[in-house]
């Protein structure tokens, strides 16, 4: 028997889409390297390893996200009370639409997200720095 699901990924990322703040990769760039501004990777190390990474980015595995928001969790992350404007991305867009929208419902604010998300970030020329395995 088939799987009946009642919303499907394509509607989930429309849905966050449709309530966050969404910045094109220009708009990015003119916040990256800000003190006000933290950029949230959401990516697996293994894509990081791979693929590089934005410089001065904070890997957050999407499975820990929200751990690390609340400040009840034992995985809580004191930058997360900073103030700052949290940028997200992951490999494409949608991961960090989902995180963005998931994040903002728990009270995190300032936050967006980069449409296109890493690749788009990579093709349009913004700085990319190799990341390497902890040992």
């Amino acid at each position: 028997m088939p799987l009946n699901i009642k919303k499907g990924i394509k509607q989930l990322v429309a849905e966050a889409n449709a309530e966050i703040e969404t910045l094109t990769v220009d708009q990015a760039k003119t916040l990256h390297g800000r003190d006000d501004v933290t950029f949230i990777d959401l990516r697996d190390p293994r894509e990081l390893w791979r693929d590089g990474g934005v410089p001065d980015a904070v890997n957050v595995t999407r499975g820990m996200l929200e751990f690390w928001i609340d400040p009840e969790s034992p995985y809580y992350k004191e930058f997360f009370a900073s103030g700052n404007k949290f940028v997200f991305f992951c490999a494409g867009g949608m991961r960090s639409a989902l995180a963005a929208k998931t994040a903002q419902d728990m009270g995190l604010t300032p936050v967006c997200h980069i449409e296109g998300g890493f690749g788009a970030w990579k093709k349009s020329g913004a700085p990319v720095v190799p990341v390497e395995p902890k040992s």
